[in-house]
């Protein structure tokens, strides 16, 4: 998974017969702050930020001139300010101006200190930190012991959230035939997130993928795929010999191959796919291919999850890409808001589109996933082309739900905690057949009051992640401008940092 290096440093006292006595401790204090983070930060790949550690302790100007030239060689998009003991607030200016934080730059920074009264870092923190924030910089700040499991959690959270930031501000999302039927929720608003994430968008028509499909997939691929679907799912797969057959989910396959191989032409980092109609009615339906490549596995073994947005829904997928980030590489869910039940307090979460097969049972083996889900055919009277409609309920477990959103052009993320629950399978079948039974559902118990969430919604697709990454989220709206809208549990004791209270 793509990640930006963490640069570690600290700041010290200026005067020489005082540093000269402490840059050791201060030294061993800023190196176990990097092991904390190699160990807490592994993605579920196996891979691990790069985490820089400042080569000196900032002393003087040219010290914080060569620490911040250090780590902005070493390509350091964020940066976590340790501090130990005092310090002369002042040299936080060569460091952070060189090392590309400072004004108007909007790097990630956090200030982290120690609590303690013989060496009193955090009174350093608290004149240093409040130095840039004078000039206007969003900066974060903890305080607490280094061997302080809830103080290491904190830091985590929110260098989850740094990397979420960092990582998504240089990509390219690839749309794929514009917003469906209208959607103007799932419209790409250029610049409103351009300002606030950096991301960019790159519009094609569906027409170069159907192109693809025909002169460009390798035959022995699709049947390589087909085979291996065979095998997972054998008569789960309701062949009807019209709308389901092995050539209309060959079709799929290809789709899915196309996708990824535009994907890697043209540098799309994550994707979003209109499907209706032109694909739906004249070529194929893209639940599958959707749902393939969100998973973190095909049949040619283990892969990353690449973010493939049902209806090219844009503020799906950018949602979709920070969950994943923030989660350190789970997928991520999307799904129509579809009905409540008052009765149980649940929510029926179904759409014929992406659910990963991941969460049938939050396995990396695909099959036990696979063992739980269905092949239906296309509902004839929405999808004429064709193909395979993958159903299965989602395993029970926490969840983390967000949604990107606009008011008046203004962005905001709605953010909530949440549960999917597992139910007796004829209550299931009941609540499935009410909807959809031949589609992915996840039967969600929502951490906040229904008529709260129906009032503040943004649209009508959801997405989610497992866990609770919902601090980190908070975190990286603090550090982009975004307004989060914290819902319920997640959202209570949240104090508003002084950029929203004095704006």
């Amino acid at each position: 998974m793509r990640t930006t290096p963490i640069g570690l440093a600290m700041l010290n006292d200026e005067r020489p017969h005082v540093w000269q006595q402490n840059n050791e401790q201060n030294t061993k204090v800023l190196r176990a702050w990097a092991q904390v983070l190699q160990d807490g930060l592994k993605n579920h790949d196996g891979s691990t930020p790069e985490v820089v550690v400042a080569d000196k302790i900032i002393v003087s100007v040219r010290t914080a001139q060569e620490v911040g030239e250090q780590l902005r060689r070493a390509g350091c998009r964020s940066v976590v300010m340790c501090y130990n003991v005092w310090n002369f607030p002042f040299l936080a200016w060569p460091f952070v101006n060189t090392l590309g934080a400072g004004v108007p730059r909007a790097m990630p920074i956090l200030s982290l200190s120690n609590n303690n009264g013989q060496f009193p870092g955090n009174v350093g923190l608290l004149a240093t930190d409040g130095a840039l924030r004078q000039a206007g910089l969003r900066t974060h700040r903890i305080v607490g012991q280094i061997d302080d499991e809830l103080t290491q959690r904190r830091v985590l959270d929110w260098v989850r959230a740094a990397q979420a930031v960092t990582t998504i501000r240089s990509e390219c999302y690839g749309l794929y035939g514009g917003h469906s039927m209208g959607m103007e929720t799932g419209y790409y608003h250029l610049t409103p997130t351009l300002k606030a994430l950096g991301t960019t968008c790159r519009q094609i028509d569906q027409l170069w993928l159907v192109k693809v499909m025909e002169n460009e997939v390798d035959a022995a691929e699709v049947e390589k795929g087909f085979a291996w679907l065979t095998k997972m799912l054998g008569d789960r797969i309701r062949y009807d010999g019209k709308m389901l057959t092995p050539e209309t989910l060959k079709t799929q396959i290809r789709l899915y191959l196309a996708m990824k191989m535009v994907n890697e032409e043209r540098g799309f980092d994550f994707c979003g796919l209109k499907g209706q109609r032109e694909l739906t009615e004249h070529v194929c339906l893209g639940d599958l291919p959707e749902m393939i490549m969100n998973d973190p596995y095909d049949w040619n073994g283990s892969k990353e999850p690449v973010v493939c947005a049902t209806e090219a829904d844009a503020f799906a997928a950018v949602t979709m890409q920070l969950l994943k980030y923030v989660s350190g590489g789970l997928p991520s869910l999307f799904m129509d808001v579809r009905l409540y039940l008052p009765e149980l307090g649940l929510w029926d979460m179904c759409n014929s589109g992406n659910h990963s097969s991941w969460y049938a049972a939050r396995s990396f083996d695909p099959a036990e996933n696979f063992g739980r889900i269905h092949l239906h055919p296309a509902l004839e009277y929405y999808f004429k082309a064709g193909g395979a409609s993958v159903e299965f309920d989602a395993a029970p477990g926490e969840l983390t739900f967000a949604r990107l959103g606009l008011w008046d052009e203004k962005p905001y993320l709605l953010i909530l905690t949440a549960e999917a629950v597992e139910l007796p399978a004829k209550q299931r079948r009941e609540i499935n057949e009410g909807t959809n039974p031949t589609w992915p559902h996840v039967h969600a118990r929502l951490h906040c009051d229904d008529q709260e969430f129906i009032a503040t919604f943004p649209c009508n697709h959801a997405q989610a992640v497992a866990g609770d990454v919902s601090r980190s989220l908070i975190d990286l709206c603090e550090m982009t401008g975004i307004t989060p809208v914290v819902l319920g549990e997640a959202g209570e004791g949240r104090m508003p940092p002084i950029w929203e209270r004095v704006r």
